[in-house]
């Protein structure tokens, strides 16, 4: 009688230790369970981004910086060429484009500005009425080797008082990564920046 109530103990231990274990295991995977999905419903939140925009809360994702290269790339040089060749006959209005631009690009920009002025461009500008503004035709932007080599073709046109002279503009250079800020929200410095072609297409009278 007694052995068969040591037997009895015996197989309840098992069970309550069996139930113990089991119990254990399961609060481990729940425990587990849950800090995943934690972790993965805050990986989410961080990627998510609210804009401002005419009083309206709007959401955006955030991405990868080398996922948004060429994308980014190719807005700094179509905003560097925008404000370095959109011009009026007024010496602010010049100056803060040019201002601009060459906050995006190193000194092959600020040289190119330099022979400008000192060939009296600008000035020329002024005294004659004329505007000057630029549309992009296409961009090319190689991201194989570092720094990015890009390709410029756009079409400048030319406004005088009589006439509007349209070029064909094509140029190059490479694209290095600098640090973002209100001047230059890219982070891209563009370098080497040389004119390739840059002559008449057409003329017309106004």
């Amino acid at each position: 009688m007694m052995f068969q109530k040591t037997k009895n103990i015996d197989a309840a231990f098992r069970h309550i230790r069996l139930f113990s274990i089991l119990f254990i295991a399961a609060c481990v995977i729940v425990s587990v369970f849950i800090a995943y999905k934690s972790y993965q419903i805050a990986s989410q939140s961080q990627q998510k981004i609210f804009i401002l925009a005419n009083g309206k809360a709007l959401e955006a994702f955030s991405a990868d910086r080398k996922d948004n290269i060429p994308v980014e790339a190719r807005d700094h040089v179509k905003m560097f060429h925008h404000f370095f060749f959109t011009m009026d006959p007024d010496d602010k209005v010049i100056q803060t484009n040019i201002t601009k631009a060459l906050y995006l690009a190193d000194n092959s920009a600020k040289q190119q500005y330099d022979n400008l002025k000192e060939n009296g461009y600008f000035s020329n500008l002024i005294a004659g009425n004329i505007s000057q503004e630029i549309e992009m035709d296409s961009i090319i932007i190689s991201t194989n080797n570092y720094p990015y080599y890009f390709k410029y073709k756009g079409q400048q046109k030319i406004i005088r008082p009589t006439s509007i002279i349209t070029r064909s503009l094509v140029t190059e250079g490479y694209l290095r990564n600098v640090s973002r800020s209100d001047n230059n929200p890219h982070g891209f410095l563009i370098e080497k920046w040389q004119t390739l072609e840059n002559k008449d297409i057409n003329t017309q009278t106004r």
